[in-house]
């Protein structure tokens, strides 16, 4: 078989085909040894219906012939793109143009293919990230947040502040609403009985927002003694509450002095000043993560806006359904229906399908930049390269290298994976190449991105 392509307008390729006689009787041999199974003949065994009782079966020999064809077509029409190298994205319009009847058969497949997007200025793009200094305040919030564990309360004698627990004793008296008579004759009226609204000895952070947004905006400011009332509209009781609260004392939290012994014992540390350092450190190994993750996000973003082509609807809609497939199977995991998921995340469903084509579209915008990169920059994937990879695929599929490149050819999928690992090699070079800055414009050296610089820097 000799396969040729060739480009034709609208982002279309046809191949044009040509399967030697042997392999179209190698084809039609293989149907009649099928239906001399299948076909029920009486007199005959099944495996052994003669060639011509199943021509005059199917209505002939030209019958039998298209059959094979019919069968046997996909197959070719894989090995020519296989053996051209055309990517295909949908079905392709197959015409066979000779060897109907008889002899060697030739046809053209024409085929839409994945297009090549530009993306000029790709040398040039700047990529911000999250600055990697550690400002003293964080390091100062995690210390407090240790002292926080070992702590005392203390009584006050001032207003109440944010982060104060206060004793309180709480009275709410429901008011009539429109809904009260619909209640009176038997609806379900409310999730909260009226003991829910009442609490005595009821210890409370200030500024938690535990309660109701209007307890905290009263508490705020008043004294021990103080009687506090304020209305608030309980959604789940379609009423108005009325509350009274009584302050009966407030107290702060007295946190321990940072000294070496206090870290010694709220810690692993022998000093303030080892702890302090081991959270510096933390902190900026954290930044340093978190500016890695941004590099690559926005990266590929930067890449993906230089792609201003559009681009075929086809790819989108796989690339959606596949999303949807996974999402599907990860909600069947966790055994939650996607209306309770779109209920938690407080969005419909038109709401929820627009989010994920929007995605979609970057997402095949992103793997269509790429590609692209590929070919500027003369990406190749070496064959030891390539073995490591079907290495690597077989620890998780139990198979050796061997048996999943077998897989693979007999699918069609081995260029696939060159295409994958040719475009992680890509990415690589980006984000290698790409120039790199903190928010305040400042260039940022990619050797201050390794996790350990942090221990280098505290040393």
């Amino acid at each position: 078989m000799r396969a040729t392509a060739a480009p034709e307008e609208g982002n279309r390729v046809r191949l044009s085909v040509e399967v030697d006689e042997s392999e179209v009787d190698e084809a039609l041999n293989d149907v009649v040894r099928r239906l001399s199974r299948e076909i029920r003949v009486p007199g005959f065994r099944p495996g052994k219906v003669p060639r011509r009782v199943i021509e005059a079966r199917l209505g002939g020999a030209s019958a039998l012939r298209g059959e094979a064809l019919r069968e046997a077509l996909p197959d070719f029409y894989a090995r020519a793109v296989s053996d051209t190298e055309v990517d295909p994205i949908d079905q392709p319009e197959i015409d066979i143009t000779a060897g109907d009847e008889s002899g060697a058969v030739s046809f053209d497949a024409i085929v839409e293919v994945r297009p090549t997007v530009s993306i000029a200025g790709y040398q040039g793009l700047v990529v911000t990230i999250p600055g990697l200094d550690v400002p003293d305040e964080e390091i100062i919030a995690q210390i407090d947040r240790l002292r926080a564990t070992s702590g005392e309360l203390a009584e006050v004698e001032r207003p109440v502040q944010q982060g104060d627990q206060v004793t309180v004793d709480v009275t709410g008296t429901r008011s009539e609403g429109p809904d009260d008579a619909a209640k009176a004759d038997g609806e379900d009226s409310a999730a909260v009985s009226d003991e829910d609204l009442n609490a005595e000895d009821f210890l409370y952070e200030a500024g938690s927002g535990g309660v109701v947004p209007e307890f905290d905006e009263a508490l705020i400011g008043a004294s021990a003694g103080d009687t506090i009332t304020f209305d608030s509209t309980i959604e789940a009781l379609g009423q108005t509450i009325s509350f009274s609260v009584v302050v009966k004392d407030v107290k702060e939290l007295v946190l321990p002095d940072v000294t070496d012994e206090w870290a010694a014992e709220a810690s692993e540390f022998k000093s303030a000043d080892e702890l302090k350092a081991d959270i510096a450190k933390r902190l900026k190994q954290r930044r340093i993560v978190q500016a890695q993750l941004a590099l690559q996000q926005k990266a590929i973003e930067a890449l993906v806006e230089l792609v201003t082509e559009e681009v075929p609807e086809i790819l989108v809609q796989s690339e959606l359904r596949e999303r949807i497939h996974d999402l599907n199977h990860r909600l069947e995991q966790q055994k939650i229906g996607l209306g309770q998921f779109l209920a938690a995340t407080g969005r419909d469903e038109q709401e929820f399908l627009d989010e994920l084509r929007t995605g979609a579209l970057q997402g095949v915008k992103s793997d269509l930049a790429l590609r692209s990169l590929v070919e500027l920059e003369h990406v190749e994937l070496t064959d030891e390269e390539l073995d490591t990879e079907l290495a690597t695929m077989g620890e998780r599929l139990e198979m050796n290298s061997d048996q999943v490149r077998e897989q693979l050819e007999q699918g069609g999928r081995l260029s696939a994976v060159r295409s994958d690992r040719r475009k992680a090699k890509a990415l690589r070079w980006l984000l290698d190449n790409v120039e790199l800055v903190d928010e305040e414009g400042n260039p940022v050296s990619r050797d201050a991105l390794k996790v350990n610089q942090a221990e280098e820097d505290s040393e």
